[in-house]
């Protein structure tokens, strides 16, 4: 009777072999199908996080500052949404930068602006030297729907309404200094010193 157990043993080791084998893919399977899901859920996650750090990272008042110089270009101008938008030629101690100019716009969605557009458009056609108070926004202005520049002007102040011209100066002929020298030429002493 050892033949019948032994081939019994047999039989029962191969079934139990070929149920491990079995349970042994159906645990893969079930390992490959969650790793696909977390895989998914991953990347859906790491995509949920850039997004939040993006939307935290927009911030309006990014930098506050002022920068000083005489307007070069101020216009009304825009595709979709018109906004008011100029540049600054930047002055240092009077004289004019050679670096890029400052690029600004005003805000659209503010109402309560018409007076300092005006004046700024008074300031571009006299040619005075002014000083700008602004500010920035990090990542609200994707669009432009705002202005075409990131940098949005709070205020103005006038600091020389004779800066650009120079030979402007009320009833006295006489040159006056600007942070620079110029000299004005009166003719009738030139014409004194070449008769002598």
């Amino acid at each position: 009777m050892k033949p019948p157990r032994v081939k019994g043993q047999i039989i029962r080791k191969i079934t139990l072999c070929v149920g491990k084998l079995s349970v042994i893919s159906y645990i893969c399977s079930l390992i490959d199908i969650k790793l696909t899901i977390m895989r998914k859920s991953f990347g859906f996650f790491v995509w949920v996080v850039v997004f939040c750090m993006t939307i935290i990272s927009c911030k309006e008042n990014y930098s506050i500052g002022e920068k000083v110089g005489t307007l070069t270009e101020f216009a009304q101008s825009g595709l979709f949404w018109d906004s008011w938008d100029g540049r600054l030629n930047l002055t240092q101690t009077g004289m004019n930068t050679a670096g890029e100019p400052f690029e600004f716009s005003f805000d659209n969605d503010r109402n309560d602006q018409d007076s300092l557009i005006s004046m700024f458009q008074q300031a571009q056609v006299e040619g005075w030297k002014i000083k700008i108070k602004y500010h920035r926004v990090k990542g609200w202005n994707w669009f432009q729907n705002r202005g075409r520049f990131d940098y949005f002007v709070d205020g103005m102040e006038v600091l020389d309404k004779n800066f650009a011209n120079v030979l402007r100066t009320g009833s006295n002929p006489q040159g006056h200094v600007i942070d620079t020298i110029y000299v004005v030429i009166d003719k009738s002493e030139v014409r004194k010193v070449l008769e002598k």
